[in-house]
């Protein structure tokens, strides 16, 4: 016997941070939800499993119209001929008080309830499926307190959209502990909720899948669903089923060797090089470039940032591919020259880093600034601020950290050329 435990696929959910990138591949974009799904049905019926667990989480909240729910229905339908049921919890996303549009599912697809849990038999497999859905998107009271008792001699699984405990970056949904969900009898707990896959204990087996497709760059990796085998004796495997299309990466380039702009270039090429030979030809990569360590390119990098990010983009389109793209470069270098070194020189560089050292104290100087700037500003794009982090610090007032940030660099710029 095989099964398929998913969850979090938020169908239709946009992609974050994008819309300020004009290179950015739209017609891919709009889709990658839905197509990492449609790869996972695609499995499925490939694969013969004899069902399906949805842990929570499937759509991103109510609709903007019924495009969504007919998709999902066209994919149950596709399961549907092949045979396959689908048990489908539930979670904050989805949650009845979420969902203002709504479609009559087809015949395979079975609801776990939202009063209370419930339990799906599957009599010729002997297994048993527990779960309770979520009726308000907030719900923080412990569900898996009340799930019911395994069905003795049967395969069972419990199917829970939770934050467990240690999990302080995902909302504390319906709380529980590890050794409460070990205690209860299941063989198998199929979770939701947390977006990083974990598999946080084998005997009984506590699983989170991952999201099914990464949206930003903080759900890097691979993402996808899991694989279950078992007979009536348990658990046999649990494995990784990767469906994403459109896969996130943080490059860390180390440019401490590098002397140029070209230097570093170069490295970024080589970087690409070997994340394009480490994935799957299927696989688009949205990558951001994050240049680090104390080099000599510091401050050459600190003039040239445009530059450098069009050279990045060539070095992306010179792979010979169209799947992979750049979604934002950052500039985390240090100079090679400190700032003491640039004290006891005696020219207008040193006179320049001791009126920078004390700007941030100076309020007349900080105000003119922000007269100055605080109108390009306002002008700008909400987007856009969100994503440049000096344009958000701009607005929130914060001069005085952007001059401490931008000192190094520019000093290491000018004593470079000089």
């Amino acid at each position: 016997m095989k099964f398929i435990h998913t969850a979090d696929i938020h169908l239709d959910s946009p992609l974050s941070g994008l819309a300020a990138y004009k290179d950015a591949p739209a017609d891919l974009l709009r889709t990658v939800t839905r197509d990492a799904f449609t790869r996972l049905v695609d499995e499925a019926i490939e694969e013969n499993v004899d069902f399906m667990v949805i842990a929570g989480d499937l759509y991103d909240g109510s609709w903007k119209d019924y495009n969504t729910g007919h998709f999902f229905c066209r994919e149950m339908g596709r399961l549907n001929k092949a045979g396959i049921p689908v048990y489908l919890l539930l979670g904050n996303h989805d949650a009845d008080s979420e969902m203002t549009k709504k479609l009559t599912l087809p015949p395979n697809v079975h609801q776990f309830e939202t009063r209370k849990a419930n339990t799906f038999l599957i009599e010729e497999l002997k297994v048993a499926l527990h779960g309770r859905s979520y009726k308000e998107a907030a719900t923080v009271d412990n569900l898996a307190a009340s799930y019911p008792a395994p069905v003795t001699g049967w395969l069972n699984i419990g199917v829970l959209h939770t934050a467990l405990e240690g999990y302080a970056a995902h909302a504390n949904y319906a709380p529980c502990s590890l050794a409460e969900l070990s205690a209860k009898g299941y063989d198998y707990w199929a979770l939701g909720h947390v977006h990083e896959h974990a598999i946080l204990q084998q005997g009984p087996w506590v699983v989170f899948p991952g999201n099914l497709q990464g949206r930003h760059i903080r759900e890097t990796g691979e993402r996808g669903a899991m694989l279950i085998t078992a007979d009536e004796s348990g658990i046999h495997s649990v494995e990784r089923l990767l469906v994403d299309v459109l896969r996130w990466h943080v490059v860390d380039v180390d440019a401490s060797e590098a002397n140029s702009l070209e230097d570093v270039v170069r490295l970024v090429g080589r970087a690409f090089e070997q994340l394009v030979a480490e994935t799957p030809d299927k696989i688009y990569l949205s990558v951001r470039v994050c240049i680090k360590g104390r080099t000599a390119a510091h401050g050459e990098l600190f003039g040239l940032e445009s530059q450098l990010r069009e050279e990045i983009l060539g070095q992306a389109a010179g792979q010979g591919i169209d799947r992979l793209w750049v979604e934002k470069v950052r500039i985390e270098t240090e100079p090679i020259t400190d700032a003491a070194h640039i004290a006891s020189r005696s020219d207008a560089i040193a006179d320049l880093q001791g009126f920078l050292d004390a700007a941030p104290e100076d309020a007349a100087l900080l105000e003119s600034l922000m007269e100055d700037l605080r109108p390009l500003v306002d002008k700008a794009p909400f987007e856009l601020i969100q994503s440049v982090p000096e344009l958000d610090a701009i607005r929130s007032g914060n001069l005085a950290g952007i001059v401490k940030s931008v000192t190094p660099g520019l000093l290491a710029y000018l004593a470079k050329a000089n």
